[in-house]
């Protein structure tokens, strides 16, 4: 039975039982077993937050849902697993729809096997596309949609920065491209991408991964001639 059957299915139910509620005096509210009340609403709210879960975003309905995802989901430590070694960051809570998009992304898996796809020693390494289909049916899945800037909460373009790339298309704006990454490798920064691309993060241990990753060969695009896949991104409990 999909997601939706099921949320049916349960709505329906809690509807009959109300409608006997309001027929029959003799039935109480308060004679249904109190584990069954709680098991009921237990099911409707999960299957709410499964149906929200699920929702194929646009630029119309992406900055309301990641304020409401961003109330419930607030982590903001993740690692990153390469052939190459570990890279862990810290997500500011100061940019909270570019914090959120990601936790959202690492939950719904979509880095694993992605591509640091753009390598550019002494200057940035670039994540989270390919030119796997798996990758890009992962992205209509999940939706088409662009997130505001926020250059203006003091993040600098440093050496160990995680920002986020414009998209490519005509973009006045410097909307983010919500699916990719980068992370500052430039040991002196790249500060001339300051108020150009938001910065919503920072690396917190496995630099020398990001420098492993950013002396390889590319080729003329500057993409590495071995491709350099994600194997996953995981949220790390700090408590």
């Amino acid at each position: 039975m999909n997601l939706f059957n099921r949320f049916f299915l349960v709505v329906t139910i809690i509807f009959f039982l109300g409608c006997k509620n309001n027929s029959y005096n003799s039935i109480e509210t308060s004679n249904i077993p109190k584990n069954k009340k709680t098991n009921v609403t237990d099911q409707i709210n999960e299957l709410k937050e499964e149906v929200k879960e699920n929702i194929i975003l646009t630029d119309e309905n992406v900055i309301d849902f990641l304020f409401e995802y961003e109330k419930n989901n607030k982590e903001n430590h993740v690692r990153i697993y390469t052939p190459f070694g570990e890279i862990e960051i810290l997500l500011y809570d100061n940019t909270p729809y570019h914090r959120s998009n990601f936790i959202y992304l690492t939950k719904k898996k979509y880095f694993e096997g992605t591509q640091f796809y753009r390598v550019i020693n002494d200057f940035v390494i670039q994540a989270g596309n390919s030119d796997n289909i798996k990758v890009s049916k992962k992205r209509r899945d999940i939706g088409k949609y662009l997130l505001p800037n926020d250059f203006n909460k003091g993040h600098t373009h440093k050496r160990g920065m995680v920002s986020m790339p414009s998209s490519t298309v005509d973009n006045p704006y410097k909307m983010a491209s919500p699916f990719e990454f980068f992370i500052v490798q430039k040991k002196d920064g790249a500060h001339h991408l300051n108020g150009s691309y938001t910065i919503f993060g920072e690396v917190i241990d496995g630099m020398e991964t990001v420098d492993i990753i950013a002396n390889l060969p590319t080729d003329n695009r500057d993409w590495p001639l071995n491709n350099v896949y994600i194997n996953k991104v995981e949220i790390v409990n700090d408590n």
